[in-house]
């Protein structure tokens, strides 16, 4: 079943429990098309972002799976995992490379640091599960399923 279908509409129309733009890109259901942008906060508690950004501001201390528990995606669903890849997915190719990988916490919050080199070839290694140089949207869920 898919999410549109999952959620009931109300008397007046609109899908029970969703935000405007969730409504706006399930009922066009193109999210990637059509003009629709989903932000994080459509998504995530916008004060588990702030802290879980906060929580790794040093050079070298990002933890992928500290972070995905810390903003709240290991406990979203499948669905939502993988709108929240869409939005990090910023050239629309289907895949996180490794230069986009570097700006992922900026993906949550724009005024969040880049990620050192280090970190970033570390957080590709245990996200590129067959190898190519790149994380797609199968390798991003199991990525935060496993953190």
């Amino acid at each position: 079943m898919e999410a549109w279908q999952a959620n009931p509409i109300t008397s007046s129309g609109a899908l029970a429990g969703w935000t405007p733009a969730q409504r706006r890109c399930q009922v066009v259901r193109r999210p990637l098309e059509a003009g629709c942008r989903m932000s994080m906060t459509d998504l995530l508690n916008a004060e588990d972002i702030k802290k879980a950004v906060g929580a790794f501001t040093a050079v070298d201390s990002f933890d992928h799976k500290k972070f995905f528990q810390m903003v709240g995606l290991k406990k979203k669903s499948p669905d939502d995992v993988k709108k929240v890849f869409h939005i990090l997915d910023k050239d629309k190719s289907g895949f996180i490379e490794e230069d986009e990988l570097g700006f992922i916490l900026k993906g949550f919050s724009p005024d969040a640091r880049d990620l050192s080199a280090k970190e970033t070839k570390t957080l590709m290694a245990a996200g590129d599960k067959d190898g190519d140089g790149k994380i797609g949207v199968d390798e991003f869920s199991s990525l935060v399923a496993e953190s």
